[in-house]
């Protein structure tokens, strides 16, 4: 899943021995997991409410987080205007997104979120045209902001007049993907140079989180009567994989090979969340799904060109 957490900077190069995994490896376990995350999210609500997914995401990617400061010896960051900002990034960036994309899987397959979740870059392009000065735009990537938004009309099938399309469901999932640059943009320019390492900043971006779904989700959800178990451990898995070691390897990649090799995993989630929905869902899959996705991918790839100095 698109990187959901408050990395304000590269970490630094670890003087230690180098993984001994490959960093090859480590880039592809990082694309599925964010891949099945989605086939996660639908098993999680066909027994529980998308609130409850959501909340028990982020209790056990918190768990998993701490548990790695714990290792580490980090301790959470202090001040208040730290955690001010913190909270707006936590919610930018996991309770709101996490929530949409939960209630958006309700109506429309796990394959068109993954897809949606793919605009992102598209999304971060619009927006750092007028939200990030130095940020300058070139032909080049004004073009593939074009393309990418043909892309999703080429998904959705906007010929067909969207038929058979659950517009809230797919609204939901846009606007989810919409968040999560408006979060990086926050963060970028609300906690850019902080003396925090980006562990200690996570790990209190997700407990902040958690506790923001933890207020909400009692009002809108009643306890449940049963706990059925696949969709307990979907959402366990979603929530240690997905959201707490997927944060470990991403910083371990950074850190090895630069955040722009880095967030091309970015273009492998919605091609594995397409082959997981369709091979293990039995979702249904036409000719303009595979052929708007490749379309969006390679606009979202134009987006990240930038002007050689």
């Amino acid at each position: 899943m698109t990187t959901a957490t408050a990395t304000t900077r590269a970490p630094a190069r670890p003087a230690a021995r180098r993984p001994s995994l490959d960093w090859r490896l480590r880039f592809g376990t990082l694309s599925l997991i964010w891949g099945f995350s989605f086939l996660l999210i639908k098993v999680g609500t066909q027994g529980y409410a998308p609130f409850q997914v959501t909340l028990g995401r982020l209790v056990f990617g918190t768990a998993v987080l701490a548990g790695a400061m714990a290792v580490k010896r980090e301790r959470l960051p202090l001040g208040a205007r730290t955690w001010a900002h913190l909270a707006v990034a936590a919610f930018l960036l996991n309770a709101l997104p996490f929530s949409l994309f939960a209630y958006s899987e309700l109506t429309i397959p796990s394959t068109l979120a993954g897809i949606c979740n793919a605009t992102s870059p598209l999304w971060g392009m619009a927006l750092s045209l007028v939200a990030l000065s130095e940020d300058r735009p070139t032909r080049v990537r004004v073009a593939g902001l074009g393309i990418g938004f043909l892309g999703v009309l080429t998904v959705l099938g906007a010929w067909q007049g969207f038929h058979g399309l659950d517009a809230t469901g797919t609204a939901m999932a846009l606007t989810a993907s919409l968040s999560y640059p408006v979060g990086w943009i926050y963060v970028r320019r609300a906690l850019a140079g902080s003396s925090h390492s980006n562990l200690s900043l996570t790990g209190a971006q997700l407990l902040l989180a958690t506790a923001q779904l933890a207020v909400v989700t009692p009002l809108f959800t009643s306890l449940p009567t049963r706990f059925p178990a696949l969709p307990l451990l979907a959402i366990a898995a979603l929530g240690a994989l997905g959201t707490g070691l997927a944060v470990l390897v991403q910083y371990g990649l950074v850190a090895e090979v630069g955040p722009t090799t880095a967030q091309m995993v970015t273009y492998f989630i919605p091609v594995i969340a397409t082959a997981a929905g369709v091979a293990v869902l039995g979702e249904s899959l036409t000719w303009s799904t595979p052929v708007g996705t490749v379309i969006v991918l390679a606009g979202a790839a134009l987006t990240r060109v930038r002007r050689r100095p």
